[in-house]
């Protein structure tokens, strides 16, 4: 059960921390950050900002960042963190060379897909279809891309590449993805623009700019799941990010049936206050264009779906199979040990809404089947194989959990 009413305010987003740090490293000035996620993800890309050759450090209860030129360094450890790699490939590609290397869990994602445009653009890279890569410094120029997959990492890598190419770079989107990085890189001072569903960006230096970093939504969406699943109770969550290429999540837990109030503070990345008032759930489905924006609250929906009444579809989300786990099979694997019924699907699941009875979750390692299991034991008796995978997204996370325990 949870304590109704409780007000939580959750960690940093973290794709915009990572965007923040990257971005102010070969941005011209000190880029002062206010609301950095503190965890291990967002600590890989700090680390390689600074052996790139820029100025970090804490000040007060900001995080500042003097750009540089960038310089060749060794090896990079990005960890476990793809946001890293990927952004950090494209990058380098036109400013410095570098190898990167992650854990043995990043190291079985795919990087071609970021790989392929970018040697298209004249990038040097050795390697792959997966980590270790080395990235020779090249002269790169832009070039008309269509997205073969729907990734707002791979769109990130070719956009930073395109700042220091030759001519204009073009990146095609069939299916809008978050757009984390167009934004950030308008606030910095560059020549970016949307013309239909297609980014357009100019070759041109970045400025420092003063950067607030809202409430991560994927961070929130546990509690938003964890009120959704209890009738009648309620949890508040206070600056949230509500960036609308962000907040899937949002409509499917109304779809389903549970009240979900939204007041929006507005900004350059739009900040709000979110609360969500359980109710008796209903199964719904998720594809097509939806599912971009919400793929990583795709496993604690699922805890929703066991709950709801009816079946809940997911379909179109295949690259949940390549995350730090193979997700479809560790949310279905899941769900089954604590009595629930799920169908593995190619590209999503199925979950048969009903009463789960408990039990224990193997997380496979991933941080966020991890957490969404933790927010199933608040109904029924759940343990997990292990906790420390958290720390790479949300260190706060079992403080809180305890927290809204009633």
């Amino acid at each position: 059960m949870i304590r109704s009413g409780t007000r939580i305010r959750v960690a940093g987003d973290k794709s915009v921390s990572h965007r923040a740090v990257m971005f102010g490293s070969m941005a011209k000035g000190t880029t002062r950050v206010r609301g950095l996620l503190d965890a291990e993800d967002v600590g890989r890309t700090v680390e390689a900002a600074r052996k790139l050759g820029a100025s970090v450090q804490n000040v007060g209860r900001e995080l500042w960042v003097s750009g540089s030129p960038w310089r060749d360094t060794g090896e990079v450890d990005c960890g476990n963190s793809g946001t890293t790699a990927r952004l950090l490939l494209g990058a380098l590609a036109p400013r410095a060379g570098a190898t990167l290397h992650g854990d043995a869990s990043l190291s079985r994602r795919p990087m071609m897909r970021v790989i392929g445009p970018l040697r298209r653009m004249g990038a040097e890279i050795e390697g792959g279809p997966t980590l270790p890569v080395a990235v020779r410094t090249a002269e790169m120029h832009g070039i008309d891309w269509v997205a073969e997959v729907a990734s707002a990492q791979v769109k990130s890598a070719v956009l930073l590449a395109g700042l220091c190419a030759h001519g204009t770079t073009r990146y095609t989107e069939r299916v809008a993805t978050r757009d984390h990085t167009e934004r950030m890189m308008r606030g910095m001072g560059a020549n970016i623009r949307l013309e239909a569903d297609t980014v357009v960006v100019e070759a041109g230096p970045l400025s420092a700019a003063d950067i607030t970093v809202p409430g991560d939504i994927s961070s929130a969406a546990f509690w938003m799941v964890a009120a959704a699943i209890h009738p009648g109770a309620s949890l508040v969550l206070e600056g949230v990010g509500l960036n609308p290429t962000r907040t899937g999540v949002i409509h499917v837990l109304r779809r389903m049936g549970a009240r979900v109030d939204v007041e929006d503070h507005g900004g350059i990345e739009p900040i709000g206050t979110v609360t969500v008032t359980g109710a008796e759930l209903r199964g719904t489905e998720i594809g097509g264009a939806e599912v971009p924006t919400l793929i990583d609250e795709l496993p604690v929906l699922a805890v929703a779906a066991a709950f709801a009444e009816g079946q809940t579809v997911v379909r179109d989300a295949a690259e949940l199979r390549v995350k730090e786990s193979d997700r479809v099979a560790a949310v279905v694997d899941g769900l089954r040990s604590v009595g629930a019924d799920a169908e593995a699907r190619p590209d999503g699941f199925v979950v048969s809404g009903g009463t789960p009875v408990g039990g224990h979750v193997d997380t496979r390692g991933d941080h966020r089947i991890a957490m969404c299991f933790s927010i199933l034991g608040l109904r029924v008796p759940v343990t997990v194989s292990e906790t420390d995978s958290i720390r790479t997204s949300y260190p706060a996370f079992l403080a809180t959990l305890e927290e809204v325990r009633a």
